[in-house]
């Protein structure tokens, strides 16, 4: 197969989509699609609300269109479409993989896809996903047959939202395609963009199990820095502290505890685990790992409620500041967010709580959790502080001066603050 004829389509421009619609518009033809249209709109005026690229960066892709709409018309005498899909596939309430977005982005492409198109799903989802639920889709609404008039590729992301060192084509890519020939053109169709290289899985199966498993082996480890954060709050010891010393081994792995939220390392194990169980059999370890970081939110709240009755608070009068809500630092991302947690669980015992968060854009806040964000900072108005996520403008020598003078209670989910200003860390 060829790539002067091909032309790209990404459907969905988050985290995800936007960076691979610009590194690939900077080669080939490609358009950028998504359904919102205001989303649209921004990135046609030069301006991304993720935050992970600039208005220089977008320019720079001088072969990228944006589009509300899927476009095929452009498609060259004999040329070939690349579908890439990159929506999102979170859980639903059940914590059951939910894949309403993936299974529409299949309808829109499977009724556009003509012979010879490859679609490449980068999804995160449990293995068998793309080839037993999405390729019946594709089929059904093109009325085309796999693998012989349309084929499929795997390509994982690895996107780490904020981090502006490892980014996309900084970070080597699975690839895997539905046939041999397809697996050799997803692979080098990539390798036009990724500095880092690719690395060919033997199936779609195995690269979507390979992703799955980057982020369970995450969650695992950090619920056992979260395990051992209640152990030694039960010891009076600082779970840091201990930590610390143990890091000196070389091969001691630097976890940390803390809340695990976020659309991959909380959502990922329960598509594995759904899998599983499909396949009868109940997953241990992962399920145990979910289950303590899904507590700590609780823990966090309950051990600020502790420090405010030591501290002479009558809790049902309480209030308390939230610094962060969103599901890590340096990243307006909100989604599956644990600081929910901690705010949910402070308010069941009757305390007030305001939220401040310099990257977080209220308007998205408020639509999916009711919250309005605090603008400004005024610590002499609340009992209690938390330092839930450590954005680098609670760094600020401003902000930690005050956090000095501060006579209220300071919990630091984070463990960024100096030990001699606050009242606890997990």
């Amino acid at each position: 197969m060829r790539f002067n004829d091909i032309q790209i389509t990404i459907v969905g421009l988050g985290y995800v989509g936007l960076p691979l619609a610009v590194e690939f518009g900077k080669k080939f033809a490609t358009i950028g699609f998504d359904i919102n249209i205001d989303r649209i709109r921004e990135l046609q005026n030069g301006y991304d609300r993720t935050k992970e690229l600039s208005s220089k960066d977008l320019e720079s892709a001088d072969k990228l269109s944006f589009s509300s709409s899927l476009v095929t018309d452009e498609k060259k005498p004999g040329g070939q479409n690349v579908y890439i899909i990159t929506v999102p596939t979170p859980i639903d309430s059940f914590k059951r993989p939910d894949l309403k977005y993936l299974l529409a982005a299949s309808q829109s492409v499977g009724r556009v896809l003509s012979k010879g198109d490859v679609v490449i799903y980068e999804s995160t989802v449990y293995p068998g996903c793309t080839e037993e639920d999405c390729v019946p889709v594709l089929e059904g609404y093109s009325n085309l047959r796999y693998n012989q008039d349309f084929y499929c590729g795997y390509s994982p992301e690895r996107i780490n939202p904020g981090d502006k060192l490892h980014t996309l084509t900084k970070i080597k890519k699975v690839t895997a395609g539905s046939t041999p020939e397809i697996a050799d053109f997803v692979d080098k169709l990539y390798a036009t963009i990724i500095e880092a290289g690719t690395f060919k899985a033997t199936s779609i199966k195995v690269a979507e199990a390979a992703k799955l498993i980057e982020n369970c082996q995450r969650d695992i480890n950090i619920a056992f820095m979260n395990e051992l954060a209640l152990i030694f709050d039960k010891m009076g010891l600082d779970t840091l502290s201990v930590l610390e010393a143990a890091g000196t081994k070389w091969n001691f792995l630097p976890f940390r505890p803390g809340l695990v939220g976020g659309h991959c390392i909380g959502v990922n194990p329960y598509y594995l685990a759904y899998k599983a169980e499909a396949l009868g059999y109940h997953p241990q370890v992962i399920l145990a790992g979910r289950k303590i970081n899904d507590y700590m939110g609780k823990h966090v709240a309950v051990e600020t409620v502790k420090l405010l009755i030591k501290n002479n608070v009558i809790v049902s009068k309480a209030k308390v500041l939230i610094l962060g809500i969103t599901f890590k630092e340096n990243c307006p991302d909100i989604r599956d967010t644990r600081v929910l947690d901690v705010i949910n669980e402070l308010n069941d015992y009757g305390i007030s709580t305001d939220v401040f968060d310099p990257w977080a854009v209220a308007d998205e806040v408020k639509a999916a959790y009711a919250i309005e964000l605090k603008e400004d900072l005024n610590f002499k108005d609340y009992d209690g502080i938390i330092l839930a996520v450590n954005h680098y403008q609670f760094n600020e020598s401003a902000i930690q001066n005050s956090l000095r003078d501060f006579t209220g209670v300071i919990y630091d989910v984070k463990g960024q603050l100096a030990k001699e200003i606050i009242d606890k860390r997990l």
